[in-house]
């Protein structure tokens, strides 16, 4: 018995639903698709999404207020009548036919969690959207056998399988400010109750590319949120990378060139960042130089 949950914000996730629906009814299994609109502006697109009530086994919640990444996840948890709940991003697709299956098949193997990865298109995007892209497929579209090396870092929660009853000792954090990270927190207490996160072969596709400008933007968000995490003490310093870099950087006392460089340079980088071919090394030198000048203001 599998509860498949979609948090959604003004996407279309009909196409992700019609792809699952074909995929479920191949196989004997009881199942639910329930997706959750956390208050989308967007009046045609919640038309669409609350079409899939027309749908067998399919459930739409529609907020009326916004409420947060963490909360509308813990929020589907709840709506679950099953005990096997498989997370999915509204954003994504499954890239292969088997994809459900190869869930079912590690159901009896696993009692924690499962990790089934991502991948992007091969297509170069738009020149707008090339950041996003180029930093997925860098970053986060990583073979199975490069994230059991760090399995809690390498974690996303766009395309996850965990029982509920596992979920109820772990949730996501509902205190924290809605700028992503929940995926490193919720990693993070999964390391520190002792469950596993066991990753697999079987990705999705992520469709939903930002254009480069907010997805910098976003990103600077996140340091901002894992430095306040951090001295907050819902993570530690070497749990992130950024954050584990600049502490060793604070050891050598050399985050005052860190931020002289970054003064000087950092509107060439920026203009890297955003252009046709951004350099991943431009990106991680303006996102260093940004924590430690935010720091110093």
């Amino acid at each position: 018995m599998l509860s498949i949950l979609i948090p959604t914000y003004n996407y279309d996730i009909t196409l992700l639903v019609r792809q699952l629906k074909v995929q479920l009814e191949k196989v004997s299994l009881t199942y639910e698709i329930i997706v959750a609109d956390d208050a989308s502006s967007h009046s045609e697109i919640i038309k669409k999404n609350k079409g899939i009530e027309k749908l067998s086994f399919c459930k739409y919640i529609g907020l009326k207020e916004n409420i947060g990444r963490s909360k509308i996840r813990n929020l589907l948890t709840k709506q679950a009548n099953h005990d096997n709940l498989l997370f999915l991003d509204a954003d994504v697709v499954p890239l292969h036919d088997s994809f459900i299956q190869v869930y079912l098949d590690h159901l009896p193997l696993v009692t924690d969690v499962v990790y089934g990865g991502i991948v992007y298109q091969a297509k170069k995007p738009k020149k707008q959207q090339v950041l996003r892209w180029k930093y997925g497929n860098n970053r986060e579209a990583l073979s199975v056998e490069k994230r059991v090396k760090e399995p809690y870092i390498s974690f996303l929660t766009l395309n996850f399988l965990i029982k509920k009853s596992v979920f109820d000792k772990v949730t996501f954090n509902e205190e924290i400010p809605n700028l992503r990270c929940e995926d490193t927190l919720f990693a993070m207490e999964a390391k520190k109750n002792k469950l596993s996160i066991h990753h697999i072969h079987n990705p999705i596709i992520h469709l939903g590319l930002e254009t480069s400008e907010i997805f910098l933007k976003k990103s600077l968000e996140s340091i901002d949120v894992r430095k306040s995490f951090v001295k907050e003490k819902l993570l530690y310093s070497h749990q992130t990378k950024i954050t584990h870099l600049a502490k060793k950087i604070y050891k050598l006392r050399l985050h005052i060139l860190v931020v002289l460089a970054y003064r000087l340079i950092g509107s060439f980088l920026k203009r890297n960042i955003l252009s046709a071919n951004p350099s991943m090394i431009a990106f991680d030198l303006y996102r260093l130089g940004y924590y430690f000048d935010s720091k110093e203001r």
